[in-house]
């Protein structure tokens, strides 16, 4: 009888985890980047557009920048919280290798990064020689 209660426990407990990895879902987030979103704003015709999914799941956000007519190469590309438009914070997320269009990665996020990326307080930022600050940049939304 004890063989059957054991199978019966790491049954309900292997539904149970399939059950939670059913509750998982990705929410997507979208940035337009320009130099007028800079802070302070500048006059570039930069444009680029910051796609991140976020898996509720695993935590994990993806990523893919991608952008056209900076001044010059980027020198730096990042995910910076928290901020509102129109304000800055530090560094939360750097971009690996190479900062060329088009930027792809992912990060794992923790509970305060999840809180912030909802609540729109994180933006994109592409960094330049002439605009060593930021020549573009973009707030993440849903």
């Amino acid at each position: 009888m004890s063989n059957k209660i054991v199978l019966a426990a790491a049954l309900a407990a292997g539904l149970f985890a399939g059950g939670s990895a059913a509750l998982a879902s990705e929410t997507v987030y979208h940035a337009t980047l320009n130099g007028a979103s800079e802070v302070p704003g500048n006059d570039s015709k930069a444009t680029g557009t910051a796609t991140a999914t976020f898996d509720t799941g695993s935590h994990m956000l993806k990523y893919t920048v991608t952008y056209s007519g900076l001044s010059g190469p980027a020198t730096m590309g990042h995910i910076h919280a928290p901020a509102k438009a129109g304000k800055n914070a530090p560094v939360v997320i750097p971009f690996k290798g190479s900062v060329a269009s088009p930027i792809n990665g992912e990060a794992k996020l923790d509970a305060k990064q999840i809180k912030q990326l909802e609540d729109g307080m994180m933006y994109v930022n592409i960094h330049t020689k002439a605009h060593p600050g930021g020549e573009i940049r973009g707030q993440l939304m849903k």
